[in-house]
């Protein structure tokens, strides 16, 4: 078959490679995240945004005005979690993770500081949680603070086995319009969050 401009088609289906590219591992998670906030803010239900990643720019090149780019830059203080906001007249914090084990969610995945900002939020009345994405499983579960906080002190585990969400956190269903609807889970169970 002749193409366009001369393109001929490749018709050695032998060697077939695959270009893995991980740079954008936890971004399906996100944007998800990301788009349901939009649609709880455009309806006035809640309003939560993505933290952005505290940097300090030390180096820049400005080719053009309209062309400027950062060459180096540093992270300034470790950030928290990756989403806040209010709803309901209280304050809400979250960390959302992915990972593609099929058995178990790995704690290395969650930082000290993040687990202290989570407690600490908990402490003082705030509403908590992790929203955690098994992907080959195609499972999204939200893990009250309370839960995850007292497996940790419960446990040695480097990691929460797969059984233990399944058992205690809340399975979020896919939808449409929210994608992600966690804060369904969150009105549906209050009282224990």
């Amino acid at each position: 078959m002749n193409y366009p401009n001369g393109i001929k088609k490749q018709t050695n289906t032998s060697k077939l490679t695959t270009n893995i590219n991980y740079k954008n591992r936890g971004m399906t998670l996100e944007a998800e995240l990301n788009s349901s906030n939009e649609y709880y803010r455009k309806i006035d239900k809640a309003f939560i945004y993505k933290k952005p990643t505290p940097i300090k720019i030390t180096k820049v090149d400005y080719p053009s005005r309209d062309k400027t780019i950062i060459k180096e830059a540093f992270f300034t203080i470790p950030s928290t979690t990756d989403y806040n906001g209010l709803y309901n007249g209280k304050y809400i914090d979250f960390e959302a993770k992915e990972t593609a084990s099929k058995t178990a969610f790995s704690l290395a995945n969650i930082h000290p500081h993040q687990i202290k900002h989570i407690e600490n939020i908990f402490n003082h009345g705030g509403i908590a949680f992790l929203i955690i994405r098994f992907t080959t499983l195609n499972e999204t579960y939200l893990l009250p603070a309370k839960i995850f906080l007292d497996f940790l002190n419960k446990t040695k585990r480097k990691s929460i086995p797969i059984i233990f969400f399944r058992e205690k956190a809340y399975k979020i269903k896919d939808g449409y319009r929210p994608r992600i609807d966690y804060l369904k889970i969150i009105d549906e169970n209050i009282g224990g969050i």
